[in-house]
């Protein structure tokens, strides 16, 4: 015994989130096996092609196939009582009786969208219709009823409802499928064995697997809008750039950049553009310069001077300090000495003003005796 399964999963077109798909059939509904298979399916499905409609992952196109009647026997009993439009467009007779009931033109005479039935031209309805019917591509012509069509190929297995739903869902793109093409019984969740043979973290529940109509997929997950980056199978996570990258790719950038404007490196360190400080040691690097400081001291590139690790201590700030209170001092005495010098000065003037009241000085002429003269 040979079991041979029809597998749609590789064979239907899968480009997008969308399923556009086609049923073909004909207006007769009482054409035997055929016929109750045909209106079997449609009531079973009814469900599953709501819910794929409703959801927007589905384009459902209804379609009724006709034909034409050859020029020769368009005045034939059969033409006049299944075709309009002069033998153009015909559909059977649904008691398949020609002489009692509905024919086969009651059915495509609908006055309001197919206008007059007995001219003799072309209905661009119907004639559209019929050209959708040769198949174009790998579609192929539709010539057996009924035909479902997905996603512009033509189904070629048993008209039920499992089965059906099985092609329509191998039209999706991996991991767009809605939910009833995931359900236990139209496909096998791959992620439940062995967690697919894909990377996960037990710890934090995290997994790359997912699964898909067509299979599991191993793909790094989004978690709580981090990416996790990595192979899907042996290992995924999180990518964190570090504070030297960041410093490294601004190095290259800048590299970059002054290879394509063809501009020359300029020498800080020569040119006494940087690094001024008494303890300050200079290297040049390419666009830029280092600076370091002697022994454990710090360096502030902000204030080009040097620091010590414990905190404030800067040693150019001290010795600017020592100058500071050197030149502090050194004005004071100035002042101290000139102040002196005014004060004896004043002294002096006051004293020799008190001296000139009582005696004569060398350099002032003699006071005038006030002794009245006595004169006979």
């Amino acid at each position: 015994m040979v079991n041979v399964n029809l597998d749609w999963r590789e064979a239907v077109p899968h480009p997008d989130d969308r399923v556009e798909y086609e049923l073909w059939t004909n207006s007769n509904d009482e054409c035997g096996v055929k016929c109750d298979m045909l209106m079997e399916f449609v009531k079973d499905f009814r469900g599953p092609a709501q819910i794929l409609e409703k959801g927007g992952y589905t384009q459902f196109t209804p379609h009724y196939i006709t034909w034409y009647c050859p020029q020769a026997f368009t005045l034939s009993r059969q033409c006049k009582s299944q075709c309009i439009n002069h033998g153009r467009y015909c559909a059977p007779d649904p008691e398949q009786d020609f002489s009692t009931g509905y024919e086969g033109l009651d059915v495509k005479k609908v006055d309001k969208c197919m206008g007059d039935p007995n001219a003799d031209s072309e209905n661009s309805v119907l004639k559209e219709e019929q050209d959708a019917q040769i198949g174009k591509g790998s579609r192929g012509d539709v010539t057996i009823l009924p035909t479902l069509v997905v996603n512009n190929r033509q189904y070629r297995g048993k008209l039920e409802k499992g089965a059906v739903l099985k092609a329509i869902c191998a039209g999706f793109e991996e991991t767009t499928e809605p939910g009833v093409c995931l359900s236990g019984d139209v496909e096998t969740n791959d992620c439940l064995d062995n967690n697919g043979g894909c990377w996960q973290d037990k710890t934090a529940n995290i997994t790359a697997c997912k699964d898909t109509f067509r299979g599991r997929v191993c793909e790094c997950p989004l978690v709580d809008g981090v990416q996790f980056k990595g192979d899907g199978y042996s290992h995924c996570e999180v990518e964190v750039m570090s504070k030297r990258n960041c410093e490294l790719s601004t190095i290259l950038i800048d590299i970059i950049l002054s290879l394509l404007i063809d501009h020359a490196d300029i020498d800080e360190c020569k040119e006494k553009k940087a690094c001024q400080c008494p303890e300050c040691s200079c290297k040049n690097t390419w666009g830029s310069y280092d600076c370091t400081c002697s022994g454990d001291l710090l360096y502030m590139r902000d204030h080009d001077t040097c620091i010590s690790k414990r905190g404030t201590e800067v040693r150019s700030a001290w010795a600017a300090f020592w100058v500071i209170l050197i030149g502090l001092g050194m004005a004071a005495g100035g002042g101290y000495l000139v102040y002196k010098y005014r004060l004896r000065s004043y002294m002096d003037s006051e004293i020799r003003a008190i001296m000139a009241q009582y005696m004569p000085l060398d350099s002032r002429a003699e006071v005038p005796s006030h002794v009245n003269d006595t004169r006979a």
